[in-house]
């Protein structure tokens, strides 16, 4: 993780004093190896998160967090892991993990990965990546050879560990990372199958962390954990003040029109466009494109090199705008994203939330544009119930719209026609 990629804000700033508390790392009684992790990354004092979850979870307790995208819960849950296995005899149980880290996403599971690799540069600790799409065999033989911590997607986990890489029965501590996308993915018979195969809950600690809670997160819990303790940050906030959220009411045929509209009085902008379905996505991307917008594609069906590659290039400022489906909603940390604009409602409330989570993270402002046409108007009231917020709405002038060049015709390819959802590394994906 470098100084862009914190998930935790490295020392107060005007800007970001509000996320920050008054808990330095250094109080925490933490490993000096894992110390010298966090000063190197200039990480300095905890967020509410953090503050609230560490101590509980450095004492050996179960721990079930609440919190939004992007306030640091990553780094919550990687430090209480690596002093757990510091704290631990130093004689291992063979080859197998001692710490499992299970996310519904490959990009989040590639994130948690690099922030373990930044954090605990110094615990001396290994840990190694799990994930579907890519690197199979390499994968493999690097965990067969032997594993402090393994993080992954339920999929290729369960791949490896039917196959005999691995065993779950050494496991000291377990991490549920986005607990709720689990559910919403049909990972969890995939959850359980694995919590089936570890220690029993007083014989290992797990931390489970999740953005919403759902009554089937709570269910989990209860069966998984021991007397965990639940600590809900900013529960009565769905969403962050800091966003400024606004609601148009196009007409189908006005919302490519109006969305470029939108991004050329906003050319100094790093924007998120959310779009329901991957034909949508890549409609939207090939218009913006095709009209002169620096415009990129991140959908389930494009191959995970290419989907890493773009997110650098949206990361790095290569690309201004990302039109993405909701694979792209949760778990990824891209700092710098100024503009969250929903060109298609989302039909599912919480995913509101997650989406707009890309922008105003940890102490930035951000905007949140909403479109509410044709199509996805009706899910506007059920959206504002769960926020607790009637979003104000803007006008715009349908005789002022730009009219747009079109993309030229997609090429097709021997693949044409073969639609719908695949699953790949344990992933379903939009």
């Amino acid at each position: 993780m470098d100084t862009n990629h914190n998930d935790t804000p490295a020392t107060p700033n005007p800007s970001q004093e509000t996320v920050l508390t008054d808990l330095a790392f250094a109080r925490l009684g933490l490993d000096e190896r894992i110390q010298r992790g966090l000063d190197e990354a200039s990480f300095s004092h905890c967020t509410p998160i953090q503050a609230k979850t560490l101590p509980i979870a450095l004492a050996g307790r179960d721990v079930l967090g609440q919190a939004r995208t992007g306030t640091g819960k990553t780094a919550a849950f990687l430090l209480a892991v690596f002093q757990k296995l510091l704290d631990s005899p130093s004689e291992k149980s063979g080859r197998n993990p001692r710490s499992i880290i299970i996310a519904p996403t490959r990009e989040l599971a590639i994130q948690i990965h690099k922030d373990a690799e930044s954090l605990g540069q110094h615990a001396g600790l290994t840990t190694l990546l799990a994930y579907g799409g890519v690197d199979y065999q390499r994968q493999k033989d690097a965990i067969a050879e032997g594993v402090d911590i393994l993080i992954g997607t339920p999929g290729r986990l369960i791949d490896f560990l039917k196959q005999g890489i691995y065993d779950l029965k050494s496991i000291e501590v377990a991490v549920l990372d986005e607990a709720d996308r689990m559910f919403d993915l049909g990972f969890i018979a995939d959850i359980r199958f694995m919590f089936r195969r570890m220690p029993s809950t007083d014989q290992r600690q797990c931390l489970m962390f999740s953005a919403t809670f759902p009554l089937k997160v709570t269910e989990l819990a209860y069966e998984h954990m021991q007397d965990a303790e639940t600590i809900r940050i900013e529960e009565e906030q769905m969403t962050t003040e800091r966003v400024k959220q606004v609601v148009y009411y196009p007409a189908n045929r006005e919302k490519l029109p109006l969305l470029y509209s939108l991004l050329k009085e906003r050319t100094s902008a790093h924007t998120m466009v959310f779009v329901n379905t991957r034909h949508g996505a890549d409609t939207v991307a090939r218009t913006l494109k095709a009209n002169g917008m620096n415009a990129a594609m991140l959908a389930g069906n494009v191959p995970q090199a290419k989907r890493q590659k773009l997110l650098k290039r949206f990361h790095d400022g290569e690309i201004d705008v990302m039109v993405a489906t909701d694979v792209a909603a949760r778990g990824l940390h891209i700092p710098d994203v100024s503009h969250v604009i929903n060109y298609d409602l989302p039909q599912d409330a919480a995913d509101y939330v997650h989406r707009i989570g890309r922008t105003a993270r940890l102490g930035a402002s951000g905007d949140a544009i909403s479109f509410a046409c044709e199509d996805y108007a009706f899910y506007l009231p059920e959206i504002e119930a769960y926020i607790d917020l009637e979003l104000p709405v803007m006008n715009h002038d349908p005789d002022a719209l730009p009219t747009l060049e079109r993309p030229p015709p997609r090429k097709k390819t021997s693949n044409s026609g073969k639609h719908g959802r695949s699953r790949s590394g344990g992933q379903r994906r939009r």
